[in-house]
């Protein structure tokens, strides 16, 4: 919808022209997904996978330092079906999010929409590879899903969306510690609702009010990741129980 609005804008530096083309991108993506034939089985895809997740971190989301981030990560970050009125708005503003946010904010930005983005074609492509192997997504195992992701042909991608949670987590992460933002977020709230960006401000300050509770942010990064990465390496090498870990981990 607001495709003309990105193009035209000008983007002066560095990282808002990093941040104008991964929108162009994640716009274009959006449009070619909602008419896919696959579109609902996308959805079905993040949900068993949003519950994998779950259940691999099962001792983290339980943690009542760390339950609300990961919620937050689950539920708002990964959550495709139903963030499409954030997206348009956030295209909407981009002309003033390039004229009045510091690059480094606009970074982070980056760095968000392209996680969503990698995550969203990455769901599409294992829904996909399922079909092509006949596989009922409502009743899809284990060993279902690890085959379909051995074939996948985006597994540098898998790769960089693990390094993505880690960036954007620890910039984040920086950014809620700014007791400054949250005083915004706050003043805010009306003109974001006069402006019907209400969505769009619900979702920036359920990310400030999660990070803000959680704890040792820094240390939990560190073991998602490794943890992710073990769980890749376990799929790829045929692991008969790969989603289960060793304790240390």
């Amino acid at each position: 919808m607001y495709r003309e609005r990105l193009v035209a804008t000008d983007a002066q530096t560095d990282s808002a022209r990093k941040l104008q083309g991964l929108l162009l991108d994640y716009h274009d993506f959006r449009q070619h997904k909602a008419a896919h034939p696959r579109l609902a089985d996308t959805f079905l895809v993040a949900e068993w996978q949003a519950e994998r997740l779950r259940n691999t971190h099962h001792d983290l989301y339980r943690h009542p330092g760390y339950h609300t981030g990961l919620e937050f990560l689950l539920t708002d970050l990964y959550a495709p079906a139903s963030m499409t009125r954030r997206d348009d708005n956030i295209d909407r503003v981009f002309p003033k999010m390039v004229k009045w946010l510091p690059d480094n904010l606009l970074e982070t930005f980056a760095g968000l929409v392209e996680l969503n983005l990698i995550t969203q074609q990455l769901d599409l492509e294992m829904a996909e590879q399922l079909v092509v192997r006949g596989i009922v997504i409502e009743r899809m195992s284990d060993a279902d899903y690890c085959a379909a992701f051995c074939a996948s042909a985006q597994l540098a991608c898998r790769e960089r969306q693990i390094l993505l949670v880690a960036d954007v987590g620890r910039q984040l992460d920086r950014y809620v510690r700014n007791r400054t933002l949250g005083w915004l977020l706050s003043m805010t709230r009306g003109p974001a609702e006069m402006a019907d960006l209400s969505d769009l401000h619900s979702f920036l300050h359920r990310g400030y009010s999660a990070f803000r509770q959680m704890d040792e942010v820094e240390a939990l990064i560190e073991r998602l990741v490794t943890r992710e990465q073990q769980v890749m390496e376990n799929i790829l090498q045929g692991h008969p129980q790969p989603f289960r870990l060793p304790d240390h981990l």
